[in-house]
């Protein structure tokens, strides 16, 4: 799935073949076997079904995906996407991308991923939730759904409303299933659903870039002082994604100048108001035209904009060997799913750029649907038992203080000081450290062996030999 074609004298590979040049790169510096590096690459479980639904139009023939990638660990995880693009190999390479990204976050799923092929514009809400139940039953019946084998979760064209109608299908099926919630995750927070998950993929990629930032060789390398505060940054893609991003960049002190959408672009080099943006978008059915900003027809000519950080987060081939020597950002914070081509990327390492890699910095989705996962068979919500503990052990110290001191503190201060941790709280705060950790780790693989020269390919190894040390564990390679 690609919008962009391929270059003059760049052959465009799929998306399946640049993940999987990714993974033998990162395999052949390592010192496993040939049949496990196979068995780590290749897909377990490819299903396609076919099946029909009543719609307006009268009856049509629905064609369907799942791939599970990796049995390493179980279950698998991974999103459902509706897209009329949608085949096979794309599946496939997302499922794979899946089994790395939960690996490099040790967050202990295999991996998988799931599509129909709908333009989902084209059917009425009635519609979708037959086909969606009809696709659900498909998979309960060979048995590639459920909370200890295989867990959906939104991707393109797909949301809470999706899976909230995924669960009730399961547990029509599974009755006597007392964790049916944790078939799918991304439900609404009334139905098993966790707070956070709607932004945690934006979430995830600004507390990685903030890490990412904090490196200040790295920073002085790119002539940038370190941190977030005071850079630019473009973001590609206004969806979930996008927007997010944005607006935790802005929080964060960067200036965002420019948002690209497919049929253009708003710039402004004061910075974007992102949440009023959001408003004209939801009010006019397009960023273009914000007050305030400048509009250009060609959204992919801002990704060639001077700043300090690009956000493509929106389809994978986006920067390619043709448009490479003209991309001047020193960051490329990789938001989407393989947005770069291998031949852009030798473009942009040799110009001195810093890629972050998607396998990473988009992992945050993921690693709060584990939270979710796990809050749906603990069956308790987080910060329940704990929350007005902490909060009275905080009053009592604050007491204290002010007996010994005889000030006291202003209510507002007293509050923010004596919150106890709710689930939000501790979702943001686990997967802040989350994103650190997996990016320390990766920082730790590129100092130990100095073949390794860029972010993507350190991120393959770790993730590789943790994959590999799972199967080795289980013995399937004595």
């Amino acid at each position: 799935m690609s919008t962009t074609a391929a270059p003059a004298g760049e052959k465009m590979l799929s998306f399946h073949e640049n993940v999987m040049l990714a993974v033998e790169k990162a395999g052949a510096l390592t010192d496993l076997p040939k049949g496990l590096l196979d068995q780590i690459k290749i897909s377990n479980v490819v299903v396609k079904v076919n099946f029909p639904v009543k719609t307006s139009r009268g009856y049509e023939v629905i064609s369907g995906w799942r791939v599970q990638h990796s049995h390493h660990k179980l279950p698998a995880k991974g999103g459902i996407r509706y897209s009329i693009l949608a085949d096979q190999e794309e599946v496939e390479a997302l499922a794979a991308l899946m089994t790395f990204k939960c690996a490099i976050v040790d967050v202990p799923f295999g991996g998988a991923k799931g599509a129909i092929k709908i333009d989902r514009r084209n059917y009425t809400e009635e519609e979708l939730e037959r086909i969606t139940r009809r696709y659900s039953a498909e998979l309960i019946k060979r048995n590639c759904i459920g909370p200890a084998l295989d867990v959906p979760a939104p991707d393109y064209g797909t949301g809470a409303k999706e899976m909230a109608w995924i669960a009730d299908t399961y547990a029509a099926f599974h009755p006597k299933d007392i964790d049916a919630l944790g078939c799918v995750t991304g439900k609404p927070v009334t139905q098993g659903g966790i707070r956070g998950r709607v932004e945690a993929t934006g979430r995830g990629i600004v507390y990685g870039l903030t890490e990412a930032c904090r490196n200040a060789n790295d920073m002085a390398r790119l002539g940038l002082p370190p941190g977030l505060a005071g850079k630019t940054a473009v973001v590609q893609g206004f969806g979930n994604v996008g927007f997010h991003t944005a607006k935790f960049l802005a929080e964060a002190g960067t200036r965002v100048i420019a948002v690209a959408e497919w049929n253009g672009a708003v710039i402004n080099a004061s910075g974007l108001d992102i949440l009023a943006l959001d408003e004209h978008r939801k009010a006019t059915g397009s960023i273009l035209n914000f007050p305030g900003a400048r509009t250009i027809p060609n959204g992919a000519d801002a990704m060639e904009l001077d700043c300090d950080i690009l956000v493509p987060a929106a389809l994978e081939n986006q920067i390619t060997s043709l448009n490479a020597p003209r991309i001047k950002a020193r960051i490329i914070a990789e938001g989407a799913n393989g947005p770069t081509t291998m031949e852009a990327e030798e473009i942009l390492l040799a110009k001195g750029s810093i890629i972050i890699p998607d396998v990473f910095l988009n992992a945050g989705g993921v690693t709060v649907s584990y939270f979710e996962w796990l809050k749906n068979l603990s069956h308790v919500r987080f910060g329940r038992m704990d929350r007005r503990f902490e909060q009275k052990a905080y009053e009592r110290m604050l007491t204290a203080i002010e007996s010994s001191t005889g000030k006291r503190f202003a209510d507002s201060e007293r509050n923010l000081i004596t919150h106890g941790a709710d689930e939000i709280d501790l979702v943001n705060s686990g997967l802040e450290d989350t994103m650190i950790s997996a990016y320390q780790q990766i920082r730790e693989v590129m100092a130990r062996d100095p073949r390794i020269k860029d972010l993507r390919t350190a991120a393959f190894v770790s993730s590789i030999q943790k994959v590999a040390t799972s199967y080795l564990e289980l013995g399937v390679f004595p």
